[in-house]
């Protein structure tokens, strides 16, 4: 069980630099600059995010907000996703 409780937008904001970095795989080269610009900016906000500067903002923190971002977008995307 996860221990770590995140602010919404940070975790809305790691969430989506996961979503940006897929369909930036998914553009051909010469569509590519604005995924890479906004990947840059995503990962500016979730760096400079207020969270870090408190107790709870250690780098375990940090891999678990990545880990819950990734598997909460992987959900997300799954073909039969919300088909139950």
């Amino acid at each position: 069980m996860d221990r770590h409780t995140f602010p919404t937008d940070l975790l809305e904001t790691q969430e989506a630099w996961y979503v940006t970095y897929r369909q930036l795989a998914d553009v051909p080269m010469t569509g590519a600059a604005a995924h890479r610009r906004r990947l840059l900016r995503l990962s500016q906000l979730i760096a400079a995010h207020p969270f870090w500067q408190t107790s709870a903002g250690t780098p375990a923190a940090r891999v678990a907000l990545k880990e819950r971002a990734r598997a909460r977008t992987a959900e997300a995307i799954r073909p039969d996703a919300g088909r139950r």
